[in-house]
C-alpha cells in the first residue's frame, strides 16, 4: 500500500511560516519520571513564551493519551508507540512553525532518540526533569506510586518499569531548583534558537 502513497508538496512551506510567526519553531521534550514537574514547568514556559508573543502548544502524556493514543496501554511495545506517535505530532507542529512544549515520561533512550530523528536534530531541545524517585512518591500527585507497591497497577516507570536516564540532555532541572529558575534557565538556552537567521 505503501508505494501507492505520494507526498503532496504544497506552495507555503515552513520558512514562510517562520516568518510570518517571526521566530523558529522546534520541540522542547521535557522527560523524566511522573510526578517529577514535566507539565508544570512546560505550562509555565509556555506561559512566558506566550508573553513573548511566540507561537507555542503544549503535547502533555495523560491529555494524549485521553485522545490519540487512548488504546494504548504502559507496555514497553505501546510505550514507544506511542513516542512514535508524539514524534510524529510534533514534526507536524514544528512545520506549522510552532514552538512544541511536550511532557512525556518517554523512559527509554531509542524513543527520545526517534523523537530527535524524527523532528530533526537542529529542531530538538531535551529538557532532563531530574526528580528522585523518593521525591515523585513523596508527592505522588495522580496517586499512582502508591497504587504501584499495593500491586494495583503495573508497568509503572520508576518501580515496576525502567527509566533510562538521558545521556546528554541539553537542560537539566534537579527538583531544588524553582519553576521560576527552571524556566528561565531553558529560556536562556532556547532563546538564540527562537531566532530567525
Amino acid at each position: 500500500m505503501e508505494k501507492n502513497i505520494t507526498e503532496h508538496r504544497y506552495k507555503v512551506d515552513v520558512r514562510q511560516r517562520r516568518q510570518l510567526n517571526s521566530h523558529n519553531s522546534f520541540l522542547v521534550f521535557f522527560t523524566g519520571l511522573s510526578g517529577s514537574g514535566k507539565s508544570t514547568l512546560a505550562n509555565a514556559l509556555e506561559q512566558q513564551l506566550f508573553g513573548m508573543g511566540i507561537r507555542t502548544y503544549v503535547l502533555d502524556g495523560d491529555n494524549i493519551r485521553k485522545g490519540i493514543n487512548k488504546g494504548l496501554s504502559f507496555s514497553p511495545d505501546d510505550r514507544s508507540e506511542n513516542n512514535r506517535r508524539i514524534g510524529e505530532i510534533s514534526k507536524l507542529f514544528v512545520d506549522a512553525g510552532v514552538v512544541v512544549l511536550a511532557a512525556f515520561v518517554a523512559p527509554y533512550n531509542r524513543d527520545r532518540m526517534f523523537i530527535r530523528e524524527t523532528v530533526g536534530f537542529e529542531n530538538y531541545v531535551e529538557v532532563f526533569v531530574d526528580t528522585t524517585l523518593e521525591e515523585c512518591e513523596r508527592r505522588d500527585v495522580k496517586g499512582l506510586y502508591k497504587m504501584a507497591r499495593e500491586g494495583k497497577i503495573s508497568d509503572l516507570t520508576g518501580v515496576s518499569a525502567p527509566y533510562e536516564t538521558p545521556v546528554n540532555p541539553d537542560v537539566t532541572i534537579s527538583n531544588e531548583s524553582t519553576v521560576h529558575e527552571s524556566t528561565n534557565l531553558i529560556l536562556s538556552i532556547i532563546s538564540k534558537k527562537l531566532q530567525l537567521r
